[in-house]
C-alpha cells in the first residue's frame, strides 16, 4: 500500500524539484568544464573552515564525480515547512543528493529562541544534515513584515554561502501565491506584483518552491498523517498584519462572494502574469540599447516611440541603476517620470527615493544622485 495521497503529492513534488536542480547542477558541471578546455574543475564551494585561497582548490580527475549538491530547507515549524522538510529528507537519499534545513528566529515572540530549537531537532530527527538556527534582529524599513522578510532571507543567503548550498527549498503553497496576488493588487504596481512569487528565485536561481501548485491544506494533512508535530505560528492570527487579515477575511468573503475556485484562478493569474512580465522585461533590455545616445544618455524622442510598458520598464531600470531603492520604486515614481517624455511642458526635475533625481535636459533624459 502506498503513502497517503497527501504525502505523495509533496513527494512528487519536491522529487521534480530535486531532479531540476540536479539537471542545473549537471548543465553547470558542463559548460565549467568546457571552458576549462575539456578539464572539469572544482566547484569553488568548500566546508565551513576550509580557508584556503580559491586559487589553491584542487582540479579534478575525469573520472573523479563531483561533490553531490547540498539543499536545504528553510523551516519555521509550520505545517507547510514541516511538511517540506519530511519530503526533502525521503526523497534526497534517493537521488544522491545532500540534504540540511535551517531555521531563523526572528525573536519578535516570547521563547522564540526555545522554538528554533525545537526545530533543529526535529530536523535532525527526520535526518537532516547540516542543521542550523539563526537569530536575525529585525529592522523597521518597510514595515513589520516587509523587515522580518528581508532579515530572513539575508539569513537564508548567509547560510547557503556558508554551507555551500546549491539551493534553499521554501514552503510557500498555492494559498500564499493567491495572498501575494491580491496583495499586489491592492498595491496597484502593476503586471509584475501580479506574478505573484516566481517558482525559482534569488541569486543562480537558489531559491525553489515546490509546494506552489500545491494547496495549504495538503501540506497539513501531510504533516498529520505522518504523525510530524507542527507550530501554529500566532502572527498568522493576528489581524495586526494585513497578509493574516486578508487570509481569514478577505479570501473566505471572496470565496463567499465568487464560490469556490478563487485561490486557484488567483495562482493562474499569477503564473500568466509572470510569463507576460518575463516578455515585457526581456523586451525592454533588448530595446534600452537603441534608446541611448553615443554617451548614454536616453533620447526621449526614441523613448517616446516605445510601448508604456516597455518605457516603463527602462525607465525603471535606469532609476535603480541610478541609486533609486527597487522595493521603494512604485509606480507612481515611474508614472511622473514618465511624464517627462510623454506630457512634456518644461517642469522640473522629479525627485525620486534614495535621492535620485530625473531631469530633461536637451532632448535627453538625465537620471542621476541628485
Amino acid at each position: 500500500m502506498g503513502p497517503h495521497p497527501a504525502v505523495a503529492a509533496i513527494r512528487l513534488a519536491v522529487r521534480r524539484v530535486l531532479h531540476d536542480i540536479l539537471t542545473d547542477t549537471s548543465r553547470c558541471s558542463r559548460t565549467t568544464g568546457e571552458r576549462a578546455g575539456g578539464r572539469i574543475v572544482a566547484r569553488l564551494t568548500r566546508p565551513v573552515g576550509d580557508i584556503r585561497p580559491v586559487g589553491d582548490i584542487p582540479e579534478q580527475s575525469p573520472n573523479e564525480r563531483p561533490p553531490s549538491p547540498l539543499v536545504l530547507v528553510a523551516c519555521s515549524g509550520g505545517a507547510d515547512s514541516m511538511a517540506l522538510a519530511s519530503a526533502l529528507a525521503f526523497e534526497a537519499p534517493k537521488l544522491g543528493v545532500r540534504a540540511g534545513g535551517i531555521t531563523v528566529d526572528h525573536g519578535l515572540q516570547p521563547g522564540s529562541d526555545l522554538r528554533a530549537e525545537e526545530v533543529v531537532l526535529r530536523l535532525r530527527e527526520l535526518g537532516l544534515d547540516p542543521t542550523e538556527s539563526i537569530t536575525v534582529t529585525v529592522g523597521r524599513d518597510g514595515g513589520p513584515e516587509a523587515a522580518a522578510r528581508d532579515a530572513r532571507y539575508a539569513a537564508l543567503d548567509a547560510a547557503a554561502e556558508r554551507h555551500g548550498a546549491t539551493a534553499v527549498l521554501l514552503g510557500h503553497t498555492r494559498d500564499d501565491q493567491a495572498e501575494t496576488v491580491l496583495l499586489g493588487l491592492a498595491r496597484g504596481s502593476g503586471i509584475r506584483s501580479l506574478s505573484g512569487m516566481a517558482a525559482v528565485s534569488g541569486a543562480d536561481g537558489r531559491y525553489r518552491r515546490p509546494f506552489l501548485q500545491l494547496d495549504r491544506q495538503t501540506a497539513r494533512k501531510a504533516c498529520m498523517v505522518q504523525s510530524l508535530p507542527v507550530w501554529d505560528d500566532p502572527h498568522n492570527v493576528d489581524p495586526a498584519y494585513t497578509r493574516s487579515r486578508l487570509r481569514h477575511e478577505g479570501l473566505p468573503a471572496l470565496e463567499k462572494a465568487l464560490g469556490k475556485g478563487v485561490v486557484e484562478a488567483l495562482a493562474r493569474t499569477a503564473q500568466l502574469s509572470r510569463d507576460d512580465a518575463d516578455a515585457l522585461d526581456t523586451w525592454a533590455s533588448q530595446a534600452e540599447a537603441s534608446v541611448r545616445d553615443a554617451a548614454g544618455l536616453l533620447e526621449c524622442a526614441k523613448l517616446y516611440a516605445l510601448p508604456p510598458a516597455v518605457r516603463r520598464r527602462i525607465l525603471r531600470r535606469a532609476a535603480i541603476e541610478a541609486g533609486a531603492p527597487a522595493g521603494s520604486l512604485f509606480a507612481r515614481h515611474i508614472e511622473e517620470v514618465d511624464r517627462l517624455i510623454t506630457g512634456w511642458r518644461g517642469q522640473g526635475a522629479i525627485n525620486l527615493p534614495g535621492k535620485v533625481v530625473a531631469q530633461r535636459q536637451g532632448g535627453r533624459l538625465v537620471i542621476r544622485q541628485g
